[in-house]
């Protein structure tokens, strides 16, 4: 007995042993860290931080400017500079376990290096990729002389990391993760078109699905304004940490560009800005613009699939995932990727689907912003735009020759009209694999419109403006997608105008930091809802229902009655459903309203101060903590996403970095007031500059900017140069 329990001990020990030497994989690699300095001498980048730490990029050439972008950044953010590189690899459950697999998944499923690899060498200019080849060697620098900081084994950073960046990210802007994550749900049932509609009417719409979050866009020409200026109002609504949370920037080079503006980690452009002649703002548009396809499978080679009356082969590839467990000890995860002529295959459950969608296999986004940031006048920005090829987002526009425009840009899918496109399709028939997309000609977009006022607040393109000439349902077919919903948001600002009052500045910040509910709202529809509810079996949803009837529609800080409605509008979100208002979802979300605020604030009528605070900095204690105006949907938008069932709620999402830029058309000089919820070194609580804008925000004031030098220079906390003697 004792020798067979030797040997079984030896046997588990051998067992052990072979286990830990098959899940030892450390990826420190060695990086040569003398090759990423000699390689950054290619480079010669000027960088002053201003008064409140914004960097100020100069250089002779472009690639100087996106070289000392990419050093300044990474000194306030290099963690997340290194998350969204990790991230576009693919690798990033080799650093974060488990929790990361499936965004590694993701993009083996979406084929984003498999697209650089086929695309990068012939369809980016070599302009672009010096753009891009001198922000990597940025980060290279930054992490040759901060080893301690670098993540082990992913420098050296590459050209093709940024560009893919870009490849990875951009569908998701149009909420592709929804029908992706609703695929990989094996209790998901697609409700399915089994034919045509014959009497389909070519010019309606469908309503499509559409989510509170967004952002804001205001432009105002010189004729509706009360002092003959231009403005435009940017406002984003963004996390206000990650890798997607706004930075702040200003990129000048002797070749022309100088713009500054808002960017995001490992991205060598403005997103979103302003240069002395125009300025643009972003916000998301909820277009349909993918579509999933229930495959059959051969029951004899379930390698196959039917299409057209035949069986054709999968493209299927081995992937192996490296997940992270403990210190160095990573399990190896096999995968296999499929794909359909349709696009990337989803097993799920006893189903099998396809996806096809905007911006599949494309890769020039990048150029496209490269050359928006570059433009210096209106045509030069449509030039850029007719590129078409970001798969989404709307452009609300401005410039100095008081010109205003908005465009409800996107890569719309060249689909058949006679098929209802909101559902899902079947997948054996080619017809329905549409191909490329509708010319940018046919992009919806509304240029200086009669009224001289723009807007968007992620509503429905018909509704653009106050004035006349909106664009109209009938002029656009239903395969488009286009979204019919109204935000609150939009809601309050039809309410506000009236197509000729004028609009003073004062008057357009009053609008943007409004705090109201629409009575027409789809909030208050559903507040209505719930006080119509017969809850005379429980006294705290009845007590509820008095506070509510009490609210006054605000989010004011002193609000008693805001916490309750605002909670319970949020716990909706929770739901499987989230646009499900029968009797029992309602309940359910007044339930767990009630019982989130007894338990965090002890009562259901705390103050919005209490509720509504902008936190930055640890947990136990943050470096700020304040109250501040506003909610969901609101135009002073602030969302709390995320929080536990046990913690007090603060804004995770919502108003960001801000900016209003103005021309007076008089004298053709240039104003603009900028403003970020945080400051400029995102991640550094050690840093004057971590909080030092959040007083501002909180109180909705502004601090100046400029693109004179000689101003900035005499204000400067900062000035120093990176890089070699370029000539």
């Amino acid at each position: 007995m004792i020798k067979i329990l030797k040997a079984l001990l030896l046997i588990a020990l051998l067992f052990v042993l072979f286990t830990a030497i098959y899940l030892w994989r450390p990826i420190d690699s060695p990086v040569d860290t003398q090759a990423l300095v000699t390689q950054s001498n290619l480079y010669r980048a000027e960088i002053i931080r201003d008064e409140w730490g914004v960097p100020h990029i100069l250089g002779k050439r472009n690639v100087d400017t996106s070289f000392g972008l990419a050093y300044a950044h990474a000194e306030d953010d290099f963690e997340t500079i290194q998350e969204t590189v990790a991230a576009t690899r693919g690798v990033m459950a080799r650093y974060r376990g488990r929790s990361a697999a499936p965004a590694d998944y993701l993009v083996e499923l979406l084929n984003v290096w498999q697209t650089l690899d086929a695309r990068y060498q012939r369809d980016v200019p070599e302009e672009v990729k010096a753009i891009a080849r001198a922000y990597a060697a940025g980060a290279n620098l930054y992490a040759a002389e901060n080893p301690a900081k670098a993540w082990p084994g992913l420098a050296p950073f590459t050209e093709q990391d940024i560009v893919a960046g870009f490849v990875f990210r951009t569908p998701f802007f149009y909420g592709l993760d929804k029908p992706l994550l609703d695929l990989f749900n094996p209790d998901t049932e697609l409700e399915l078109n089994l034919a045509p509609r014959e009497n389909q009417l070519a010019w309606t719409l469908d309503k499509r699905g559409n989510s509170e979050r967004g952002s804001n866009a205001i432009a105002v020409s010189s004729l509706r304004s009360t002092d003959n200026h231009t403005r435009l109002l940017i406002n984003s609504h963004q996390p206000l940490t990650g890798p997607v949370a706004w930075y702040e920037a200003h990129i000048k080079s002797e070749q022309g560009w100088d713009i500054q503006g808002g960017l995001f980690p490992g991205t060598p452009v403005i997103l979103h800005g302003f240069s002395q002649n125009l300025a643009w703002a972003n916000t998301v548009n909820h277009i349909d613009l993918s579509d999933s396809y229930l495959l059959e499978r051969n029951p004899d080679n379930p390698d196959q699939y039917r299409l057209d009356g035949q069986w054709h082969d999968f493209e299927k590839r081995e992937v192996t995932l490296l997940v992270k467990l403990w210190g160095n000890f990573r399990m190896p995860v096999k995968r296999t990727v499929m794909r359909s002529k349709h696009g990337p295959v989803i097993e799920s459950g006893d189903k099998t689907y396809a996806l096809r969608y905007a911006g599949m296999g494309e890769i020039r986004q990048f150029e496209q912003y490269v050359r928006l940031n570059q433009a210096t006048n209106f045509d030069e920005f449509m030039q850029a735009m007719s590129m078409n090829a970001l798969p989404s987002i709307n452009y609300v526009y401005a410039d100095r020759d008081n010109n205003i425009g908005f465009i409800h840009n996107a890569q719309y899918p060249n689909r058949i009209n006679n098929w209802d496109w909101s559902k899902g399709l079947p997948g054996d028939k080619s017809e329905l694999i549409w191909d490329g997309y509708r010319p940018f000609s046919e992009v919806p977009m509304l240029i200086n419109p009669t009224s001289g006022l723009l807007f968007n607040a992620n509503n429905t393109p018909f509704s653009a403006t106050d004035g006349p000439d909106n664009l109209r349902a009938i002029d656009f077919p239903a395969s488009m997608g286009l979204a019919s919903d109204q935000t609150n948001r939009a809601l309050r600002l039809m309410e506000m105008n009236d197509g000729v009052s004028k609009i003073s500045e004062a008057e357009l910040l009053k609008q943007k930091f409004d705090i109201a509910y629409s009575e027409n709202s789809e909030h208050i529809k559903t507040l209505k809802k719930i006080l119509e509810q017969d809850w005379s079996d429980n006294t705290e949803l009845v007590e509820a229902q008095a506070v509510i009837k009490q609210w006054d529609r605000n989010a004011n800080l002193e609000n008693t009655n805001a916490a309750l409605a605002i909670q319970i509008l949020m716990q909706f979100r929770q739901n499987p459903d989230p646009e499900d208002r029968s009797p029992e979802a309602l309940r359910a979300a007044a339930e767990r309203a009630v019982l989130y605020l007894k338990t965090n604030y002890g009562g259901l009528n705390p103050e919005w101060s209490e509720v509504n605070r902008l936190r930055h900095g640890d947990a136990d204690q943050p470096k700020f903590d304040q109250a501040l105006n506003g909610g969901p949907d609101v135009l002073r938008a602030v969302y709390s996403i995320g929080i536990g069932e046990h913690e007090k709620s603060y804004a995770t999402h919502g108003d960001s970095w801000i900016a209003l830029v103005s021309w007076d058309q008089e004298t053709g000089e240039q104003s603009a007031k900028v403003v970020h919820q945080f400051g400029s070194a995102t991640l550094d609580q050690e840093s004057p500059h971590y909080v030092d804008q959040a007083g501002l925000f909180v109180k909705e004031q502004w601090r100046e900017a400029t693109f004179d030098i000689d101003k900035i220079r005499a204000k400067a906390t900062r000035s120093y140069s990176i890089g070699g003697n370029v000539p």
